[in-house]
């Protein structure tokens, strides 16, 4: 999940406190010390620990939390604000050209992921009515350009790769013919995908802030492994000084690492985190909320996430049909294989679960979900003929232990 630690650390520092009536001056000072502590253990920078814990104190011996009828729901409320704050406060979404098309470059060091980006971001702009084009303008490490290929055929958008690549070609020309074809054949978004080292060094420097001068693009996109804890802030003001950018990608937010650079990133630079990539499929990917990723590491929920994810797969026909089925009683397991198929496609069941309100507490429960009962339970309903599944009265022993040889599975008594 995604800052698991320090998100139980703080929700049950919170606990704690919903115990007290009134909170003296003392509680207030234990609990900041307590949020302190948890998040250095997460890796945020001291910097941003200092002005955070030094806000959230100012204002919770303030006047909003003496005179508030429930004292400790009115500090979570402050941790709240300012860690929406410290990540950056507003979304930023992208900005597109007002000539197409768009040039989004995307720099940072090898193994943050960027290549596989690419791919996601490209097929999320896909999915929103824009034709991008992929730009392999990685030609140093050994078969970039392929995967770059192979990411692109996944997410079904075209790629330029005029270079093979391994050590052969010159990524500044690369990235400018990108653009002359990319108006010939009307993609209205380029992403040009650069090299990155293993650290920072000049002459990635240089080539990265010569792809910037050649293509002038809209957006430079810095991608950051969520994982790489303190060296995150090193890494990005490196980048910021060499090349500068224009935003932030959070890559492999799914790990339960301290990830605490992340949160740092933002109010260190003062560049926003404008997506982060959620899991190893192209569709996990996700524009970034600060709102939304202060409630999730607060245990309060992200149902606007939710719900949205749920758009994406149900229509609104489609629910109200489901919910007349369910009033007239005329439900059948075909609908319900129906509605195991949408809930699937909206991503990992764990992952939704992960976003209601209070779901740290069902931590256990969680992490024994298993979502291979759903496929499970889809083979045995797809072992039954169209009749048993619109009338399960139908099913006697004999067919239940057809059904049983068919899916696999045994009949239990």
């Amino acid at each position: 999940a995604t800052f698991g630690t320090l998100s139980d650390r703080l929700t049950s520092t919170f606990t704690a406190l919903r115990t007290k009536g009134k909170l003296s001056p003392a509680d207030i000072d234990g609990t900041v010390r307590e949020i302190r502590r948890a998040l250095l253990d997460a890796d945020v920078a001291l910097p941003v620990v200092k002005d955070f814990t030094a806000a959230v104190r100012e204002r919770a011996l303030g006047d909003e939390v003496n005179k508030a009828l429930n004292p400790a729901q009115q500090v979570v409320q402050i941790v709240n604000d300012e860690l929406i704050s410290i990540l950056g406060g507003q979304q930023r979404r992208l900005q597109f050209a007002k000539n197409p098309p768009t040039v989004i470059m995307l720099a940072g060091l090898q193994g943050a992921g960027k290549t596989t980006l690419a791919g996601k971001l490209a097929k999320w702009l896909k999915a929103d009515g824009h034709t991008p084009l992929l730009v392999a303008a990685d030609l140093q490490r050994p078969n970039a350009v392929q995967q770059l290929q192979v990411v692109a055929q996944q997410a079904g958008v075209a790629v330029f790769a005029p270079e093979p690549g391994n050590g052969v070609g010159n990524p500044v020309k690369v990235a400018k013919d990108a653009l002359k074809h990319a108006r010939d054949k009307v993609h209205d978004v380029v992403i040009v995908d650069t090299a990155g080292r293993l650290g920072v060094d000049a002459e990635l420097m240089k080539q990265a802030a010569d792809i910037r001068k050649a293509v002038d693009p809209d957006e430079v996109l810095f991608v950051i492994d969520a994982m790489i804890g303190q060296d995150a802030v090193s890494t990005a003001k490196a980048f910021q000084e060499g090349v500068d950018f224009t935003g932030v990608v959070l890559s492999k937010l799914d790990g339960d690492a301290r990830g605490g650079a992340a949160l740092s990133v933002a109010s260190i630079t003062g560049r926003p985190i404008m997506f982060a990539s959620t899991g190893e499929g192209l569709d996990d990917f996700e524009p970034f909320h600060p709102d939304r990723m202060a409630s999730r590491i607060l245990d309060l929920g992200d149902i606007l996430t939710l719900i949205e994810q749920a758009q994406k797969s149900f229509t609104e026909e489609e629910a109200r049909q489901t919910a007349e089925k369910f009033a007239t009683d005329t439900f059948t397991l075909d609908d319900f294989l129906d509605q195991m198929q949408q809930l699937k496609n909206m991503g990992s069941i764990k992952g939704m679960l992960g976003m209601l309100p209070g779901a740290r507490g069902m931590r256990d429960q969680l992490d024994n979900f298993d979502e291979s009962e759903l496929t499970r339970t889809e083979a045995i309903i797809r072992s039954m003929t169209p009749s048993e599944r619109r009338m399960p009265k139908l099913l006697n022993g004999s067919r239940r232990l057809r059904i049983a040889k068919g899916s696999g599975t045994t009949v239990t008594k």
